[in-house]
């Protein structure tokens, strides 16, 4: 199913963006090493994620590729959970590229919270990524649902 969306600026803490000073190189800069030894190989994705609007639908997860629990990636943060959703996307290139869905489950995410109508995607660098562009999201919907709310 193509889900189409608009990229929006998001908080700046996954890329480090923020000058959040617990994390200078972002919290994926921490998180990225701990995905792989549980079995996750990003290597050679952005330390950052692409947010994208999809209102007026929400994501419903339904069946991640893989899912971790309690989650201990910052001394200073308390363990959360993480599940990731294969999907492509496709910019202006028309090109499809792998990428994920990266959803720290809200129920355990202690702050920066995201907009409902926002998934968060992980890929390798994409030129030419801005705010306000368009971009298509090739998901199974057997792995996430977007609905109208």
């Amino acid at each position: 199913m193509m889900i189409h969306g608009t990229v929006v600026r998001g908080h700046g803490v996954a890329s480090g963006g923020a000058g959040d000073s617990r994390f200078p190189a972002g919290t994926l800069g921490l998180q990225l090493p701990i995905f792989a030894e549980l079995g996750l190989n990003l290597e050679g994705f952005y330390h950052g994620t692409i947010n994208v609007s999809v209102e007026p639908l929400s994501p419903h997860p339904q069946r991640s590729l893989v899912t971790y629990r309690d989650v201990q990636w910052h001394p200073g943060c308390p363990a959360e959970d993480f599940s990731f959703f294969d999907v492509k996307v496709t910019g202006d290139s028309g090109m499809p590229v792998p990428a994920y869905i990266y959803w720290p489950h809200p129920e355990t995410k202690p702050e920066h919270f995201q907009d409902p109508h926002v998934v968060e995607i992980l890929a390798p660098h994409i030129k030419d990524i801005s705010e306000g562009q368009p971009l298509c999201l090739w998901v199974d919907p057997a792995r996430m649902q977007f609905q109208n709310e």
